[in-house]
């Protein structure tokens, strides 16, 4: 689907997806259709073929594979407040495995070692060019768009380790798509979470303590960033627990939703 926004920038949204005889394609949304390119969006030499495929048809997956899931943790002051935790100097950053990622309607595995599971809704940034030690500016042009993200937490095991791997790396604990959309503006965007229908989380991006920009650049000073990447940039306030069969949504203005179940 195309648009556009309030600075005339047509946004564009990606997916990755499966097509009926079991391939795997990449293409953008124009209206109920996605027209297929002859290359991942991430490849600047891939073009658009003439080729589509209506939406509802199609089984979608996790837009990227990164190659690393960067987490941004403490990132909104009331979500501090209600984890105890103090305003960090830095932003705070944690990595889960790349294996974690699913894609949209996929099930969120709950381990068995586990007894408490936890719902973060997060924005995602896909990053879109290769960057090291860039700054804010930087940053900014080499990020390729947005997505929904759910930053699922074994939050009983997180307090227990004092360290965050394990409760945040189990497979099928990073939940992101449906889509990426490209050209918007990633600090002014409300940011929801539905657990079984209810409203759970509820904020806006505006109350990021460290920007996107920012955010990236200061990841770039510790580590290379390649196209692909997932960062994360932290959950607002009322996270909470979930139980096998509750459908979770993470909701965000301009991108859409993402749905998924724990099994």
């Amino acid at each position: 689907m195309q648009s556009e926004n309030r600075n005339g920038l047509i946004v564009m949204k990606y997916v990755r997806l499966i097509n009926s005889e079991n391939e795997l394609k990449y293409g953008v949304i124009e209206g109920e259709m996605v027209r297929l390119l002859d290359g991942s969006f991430l490849d600047s030499k891939s073009n658009p073929t003439d080729i589509y495929l209506p939406l509802d048809g199609i089984t979608l997956l996790a837009p990227v594979e990164p190659s690393k899931v960067i987490c941004v943790g403490l990132n909104y002051a009331l979500h501090i407040k209600e984890m105890n935790h103090k305003l960090p100097e830095d932003p705070v950053i944690f990595m889960k495995a790349p294996t974690c990622i699913i894609g949209p309607e996929a099930e969120i595995v709950y381990p068995r070692i586990s007894q408490q599971v936890d719902y973060e809704a997060e924005l995602a940034v896909i990053i879109g060019s290769t960057i090291k030690d860039v700054t804010e500016a930087e940053a900014a042009e080499a990020i390729f768009g947005y997505t929904c993200a759910n930053d699922v937490t074994a939050r009983d095991l997180q307090k227990k380790d004092g360290q965050w791997t394990r409760g945040k790396s189990f497979d099928t604990f990073c939940p992101i798509g449906p889509w990426i959309v490209t050209d918007i503006d990633p600090n002014q965007l409300d940011i929801q979470l539905l657990l079984n229908g209810e409203v759970k989380q509820s904020s806006n991006t505006r109350n990021f303590i460290t920007s996107v920009p920012k955010l990236v650049s200061f990841i770039s000073q510790v580590m290379t960033l390649i196209p692909g990447d997932v960062v994360l940039t932290g959950t607002p306030e009322g996270v909470g627990p979930m139980q096998s069969g509750d459908e979770v949504i993470v909701k965000i203005q301009a991108i859409g939703e993402l749905h998924n179940t724990l099994k």
